[in-house]
């Protein structure tokens, strides 16, 4: 029955039927099945197991069947079929098929740390040079274990005189690698023989004839690293694009030359220490007696060893320069208001350097100068600082007159920065932005400069007035208009007009961005802000040429003036009357002078070329004089229209806004400057109309300045006018909402209050440079010339008198905020002291003292605070807090220290691989190890320090 049940199971099923040449299995091995005990049958009803022989055919007769039947399935069918086999086996099973599959299919990819015993790889990965070792790191954490082994790198750096200042412990892993990078990256390289001179000779003394060899070829190594360094330089030169920035730094990206990219994390030392591994591997080939540089051999080897040195430097690492002289140099004080715009402004082919004016000294702007400059000449130098029509505030502390400029420091920084400009037979200039020709006094220390530099000196004559105005008029000496040599136009007419109120606004946003860019150098932070104001300003080149343009801003401003009930019409007969040559009646009761086609000079063009006698030269400054006094006028004006009037009509209707006794405290000053001033603007014009070259205006000035107690009131309270201001802002709502409609409105000048009450003193400065121009050109046979004497006496002694009274209350802002801002202070505001600059710090601790200065190691303790007074250095400790979800950074400082100048020693400590940036300050009972961040910041400070200590040791 099981054979009928199979057969008829098989006949059910068509794809168990054979194949043509298949023949059915021998009945007799189907017989004695049946024939046999069913319990001689295992696992099959139909299996024979006692007959081998039938055993054997009918299994090779069933495997013929399935190897057909697999033959006809797909790959798919196949790859399951094979899958579930194999799940079905047993483990000796699947053994033997991973046996038979590595014997049939062998592995020929292999780790051979794997295989080989681990000091066969170590000695496979000795034959590799350093560079291939970092890379083989990168491989798998074996391969990095093993690159890492002291044994590859404790050679290496003994060879080369690199020997670890302690002992590892047992446990320590990588320190000789460690040791070789800090030694390459410094270029802390000792041949054989230097660091035999050094730590001794550690191997057999070398013979005379070998010594002289060594030297040739290390002389050969380094004439060729130098020959590679000064190849590149050229080629950068060649390949930068004209849209870089003209202040590279070091850490700026570029492409390398002639396509070849550069890695990011190679430098210039890496470079040419792999250079001189190259340089000594194939001279180590060469033939001792033959000493022949390898790059000489072959045009090809010289071609690949230049761009193997090509594709490793960076490019930033060079200054470019266009011809055999640099390009322009410009000094920036950080005295000069709104200096950002400026450096914004410069142009590609200007170096600007940014120097602090309270914390320099003429020592380190050489310095920096040179460092700058990098030993190249320069075409011309400009030097835009603090000053006036008499001296130069070139820094703090330090005044170049007349009678200082034969002084052996102040000379001997003119003669050394004037050698690095070319000869005046080639162009060579030097321009200082200041109105020294508009004085007898400017003009002598001119000549005196241009005798002591032999150069030529140009500085403008400064009859214009305004804010910084005056370097856009007339200029001393020969060639183009020298502000144009070193800045762009349109964000240098937008700084000439707006410095003023755009440094007040700089200082409040100084302050609150300080936190979040501290770590970025000033230089990067005036670039971003003065390309952002240029953008956002955005003042047309034509707003000062147009003649269009200056019709309508004496339209709109006679507009604001006369208020009428229908302006349009007011606007058209205006322009009518002035283009048809009689506005300039109209012109004169909002105090402009009579409309001529020259109009108000133009800040960018010199004087006309009909004024060529010293009359019609005074009378271009009487007219400069009006028109600037007119101006003046309408913005003291405004504050009565636009503030006072309002607010004294709400006071007497019962709704007041501010208190009489307010109102009073910051008004009535400014009422009397505008009572006192329209009289000498009322005199000026009718001189003016009655003008000719005998007419006088020194019988006016000297009018004005027997009231100058006016100026004097407005002054003292000038802190408290401020100070009501702000508090009477914060604590009525009423006032704070009329501000706000008024401030920054055509009215107003887009100027807010505390804006228009910088007008005064900004007055008395110009007051002083009219009357230097006006003595200038009056000679001393003129019957008013004794009156401008006196003027100019009076005047310039009042305007010494405002700027010690505005440093006096600087100090005591800064001194204020100083004491607030370190809590657990002493009393800082003690006699005279005053702050001179802060710095901050790390504290350092050195852990071994006992070994020489070069290998100690320091360790970071905290951070600290300097606080530099004229009599003391306070130090604090300082505190860094980070804010969620912000990128502000909120400091703080706590008290640590004081110590008096006089008992204070400054030591330096030199740069080596383990510290950078270091000094020492010694007081009567402790020491502190301190450093800077950058080196810049360690110039600055030990310079003003030094200068401290040396002004607090002479005052004892």
């Amino acid at each position: 029955m099981e054979f009928e049940s199979l057969n008829s199971s098989s006949k059910q099923r068509p794809w168990h039927r054979r194949s043509r040449d298949y023949q059915p299995p021998l009945m007799d091995g189907i017989d004695g099945l049946l024939n046999e005990n069913v319990s001689d049958v295992r696992f099959s009803a139909w299996t024979p197991i006692i007959n081998k022989s039938s055993n054997q055919q009918l299994f090779q007769e069933r495997t013929t069947l399935i190897f057909h039947w697999f033959d006809l399935w797909t790959d798919q069918q196949r790859k399951q079929f094979m899958d579930d086999l194999l799940l079905r086996c047993s483990h000796s099973q699947r053994k033997f098929a991973r046996d038979w599959l590595i014997e049939v299919v062998p592995i020929k990819h292999m780790d051979f740390t794997s295989v080989l015993p681990r000091c066969l790889s170590l000695y496979i990965f000795s034959f590799l040079n350093p560079m291939e070792l970092c890379k083989a790191v990168q491989v798998s954490w074996h391969w990095k274990f093993l690159a890492e082994q002291d044994c590859l790198w404790t050679d290496r750096c003994v060879r080369r005189g690199w020997f670890l200042p302690y002992t590892p412990s047992n446990r320590e892993f990588g320190a000789w690698k460690t040791h070789y990078i800090n030694c390459a990256s410094s270029l802390d390289y000792l041949t054989p023989r230097e660091a035999a001179e050094v730590y001794g000779t550690l191997n057999e003394t070398v013979g005379e004839t070998e010594e002289k060899k060594e030297r040739l070829r290390e002389h050969m190594i380094r004439k060729a690293i130098r020959e590679k360094a000064a190849e590149f330089k050229r080629g950068s030169v060649k390949s930068r694009r004209a849209w870089l920035s003209n202040s590279w730094t070091a850490g700026s990206q570029a492409s390398s030359v002639h396509g070849h990219q550069k890695p990011s994390g190679m430098g210039l030392t890496s470079s040419l220490v792999i250079l001189g591994e190259k340089c000594r591997s194939q001279l180590s080939l060469q033939n001792k007696e033959d000493v022949v540089f390898p790059c000489k051999r072959s045009n090809m080897e010289q071609t690949s060893l230049t761009t193997s040195m090509r594709s490793h430097i960076k490019l930033s690492s060079f200054r470019t320069c266009t011809g055999p002289t640099c390009v322009n140099l410009v000094l920036i004080s950080s005295r000069v208001p709104a200096y950002e715009l400026l450096l914004a402004g410069a142009r590609v082919s200007v170096e600007p350097l940014l120097y602090d004016h309270s914390t320099a000294t003429l020592e380190l702007l050489l310095i920096q100068a040179e460092r700058l400059t990098q030993g190249r000449r320069v075409q011309s130098i400009g030097l835009i600082t603090d000053g006036s029509t008499e001296e130069i505030h070139i820094i703090q502390g330090l005044t170049v007159s007349e009678s200082t400029v034969l002084n052996p420091k102040v000379r001997e920084f003119w003669e050394k920065i004037s050698g690095w400009i070319i000869p005046q037979t080639e162009g060579g200039s030097m321009d200082i932005f200041l109105p020294l020709a508009a004085s007898t006094s400017g003009a002598n220390l001119v000549r005196k400069l241009a005798s002591l530099t032999g150069l030529d000196i140009r500085v403008p004559s400064g009859i214009c007035t305004g804010s910084y105005q005056l370097i856009l008029s007339e200029w001393w000496g020969a060639g183009q208009f020298p502000p144009l040599t070193y800045f762009s136009e349109g964000p240098l007419l937008s700084w000439c007009w707006q410095a003023e109120w755009l440094e007040e606004a700089l200082g409040g946003l100084r302050e609150h961005m300080g936190p979040q860019l501290h770590r970025l150098s000033r230089e990067t932070q005036g670039r971003m802000l003065g390309q952002f104001l240029c953008d956002r300003v955005n003042l047309p080149d034509t707003l000062f040429k147009s003649e269009v343009t200056a019709a309508l801003t004496e339209a709109l401003m006679a507009l604001c003036v006369e208020r009428p009930e229908r302006p349009v019409e007011f606007l058209g007969r205006f322009l009518q009357r002035r283009s048809e040559g009689t506005a300039g009646m109209e012109s004169d009761t909002v105090g402009q002078t009579k409309s001529t086609n020259k109009g108000v000079l133009s800040p960018l063009t010199e004087l006309p070329q009909d004024i060529v006698s010293e009359a019609d030269r005074r009378w271009a400054v009487v007219r400069e004089l009006k028109w600037s006094e007119s101006r003046y006028i309408q913005r003291l004006q405004s504050v009565r229209r636009e503030y006072y009037t309002p607010l004294r009509a709400a006071l007497d209707s019962n709704r007041a806004l501010l208190s009489s006794a307010n109102i009073l405290m910051v008004f009535a000053p400014v009422l009397d400057i505008l009572e006192v001033n329209s009289v000498f603007l009322r005199d000026l014009t009718e001189r003016l109309e009655e003008w000719n070259p005998q007419q006088c205006v020194g019988d006016i000035f000297k009018k004005l300045c027997t009231k100058l107690w006016v100026y004097t009131n407005f002054f003292n309270n000038y802190p408290t006018i401020l100070k009501t201001i702000d508090k009477c802002k914060e604590i009525l709502p009423a006032f704070r909402s009329f501000l706000k409609r008024h401030d920054r409105t055509p009215n107003t000048f887009m100027l807010s209050l505390q804006e228009l009450l910088l007008a005064p003193s900004a007055r008395v400065e110009e007051y002083v440079t009219l009357l230097q121009a006006l003595s200038v050109h009056s000679p001393p046979e003129h019957k008013e010339h004794g009156h401008l004497t006196s003027s100019l006496i009076t005047m310039s002694s009042y305007r010494s008198f405002l700027r010690k009274l505005k440093r006096s209350v600087d100090s005591d802002v800064r001194m204020q905020e100083t004491q607030r801002m370190i809590q657990s202070c002493p009393n800082l505001k003690e006699g005279d002291r005053y702050l001179i600059t802060t710095q901050d710090v790390a504290l350092l601790k050195c852990s071994n003292e006992d070994i020489i200065s070069s290998l100690r190691m320091y360790e970071q303790v905290r951070d600290l605070g300097l606080f530099l007074f004229n009599d003391a250095l306070v130090l604090s400790e300082r505190h860094v807090s980070y804010q969620p979800y912000s990128h502000a950074l909120r400091t703080s400082h706590t008290f640590l220290a004081s110590v008096a100048l006089h008992s204070l020693v400054l030591r330096d400590i030199a740069d080596t691989k383990y510290v950078q940036n270091a000094f020492v300050l010694e007081g009567p009972k402790r020491q502190w190890i301190c450093a800077t961040e950058k080196e810049d910041n360690k110039l600055t400070w030990l310079s003003a320090l030094k200068s401290a200590i040396s002004a607090a040791l002479k005052e004892r």
